[in-house]
């Protein structure tokens, strides 16, 4: 008997996938680090060259472009899906701004600092390149894809969330003080600190939840990022314009 295609995929790639999964999250684990305490300044170079790694990684276990969500069939859909959640995040931020109930949720003190050049800067370089690029090629592309092929799409989802929740761990350490919405009831004590950090690790992996969902639905990696990017890099703008 002739093995399938897919047979001959298995027998052939160098590395099975639980030892990919796990190689990925010991670089993620570094890479955390790397970002938030050992060289922060690196973080654009850093965002890159692990994405390229990760990518490696996935062909290695027999991946492919479509198990990453980078397939040219389906970028087309994908990038329809992006600029379609773009503007309706747009919109969401520009009633919310305007309205006096919510305009308090989007005062962040990180961005009291702040320039103009430094807002576009973060919106067109930092966000896309540095966040965006390393975390959806991370999350929604290797993670999702490899446990995907193993155990299908609701353990890819739960592996892909779960991990993506613990990533904010270390960049949500000072949350509480940052947002002044939250100093009111959490206080400036470490367990009001440990509740907020707590929460946003919770709010992340529900929102990596959604982000895998897009994945799904659309079949391009480009669905996640376009919302991941209108958050992150309308949410800086929104916040700078509201100080």
């Amino acid at each position: 008997m002739v093995p399938s295609g897919s047979a001959q995929n298995r027998d052939r790639r160098p590395i099975g996938t639980g030892v990919a999964v796990g190689f990925i999250v010991v670089v993620l684990v570094v890479t955390n680090l790397l970002n938030h305490r050992w060289a922060s300044s690196f973080g654009l170079l850093t965002a890159v060259v692990v994405s390229v790694l990760l990518l490696g990684v996935l062909f290695c276990a027999g991946g492919t472009w479509a198990d990453a969500g980078l397939d040219l069939v389906a970028l087309g859909r994908g990038a329809r899906w992006a600029l379609a959640l773009i503007g309706l995040v747009g919109v969401v931020y520009v009633v919310g701004a305007l309205l006096p109930a919510t305009r308090h949720l989007f005062v962040d003190q990180r961005y009291s600092g702040l320039t103009g050049g430094q807002v576009a800067l973060r919106m067109l370089v930092t966000v896309p390149f540095g966040t965006v690029l390393l975390e959806e090629v991370a999350f929604r592309g290797v993670l999702y894809g490899l446990v995907r092929r193993a155990r299908g799409a609701v353990w890819a989802t739960a592996v892909s969330s779960v991990l993506f929740g613990l990533w904010h761990i270390l960049p949500s350490l000072h949350l509480a003080s940052a947002k002044p919405v939250l100093t009111p009831v959490f206080g400036h004590s470490a367990l009001g600190a440990a509740l907020v950090n707590a929460g946003a690790v919770l709010f992340t992996a529900a929102a990596g939840v959604l982000l895998c969902e897009l994945r799904h639905r659309s079949g391009s990696l480009l669905a996640p990022m376009g919302l991941h990017w209108a958050v992150n890099a309308l949410g800086y703008l929104t916040g700078f314009l509201l100080r």
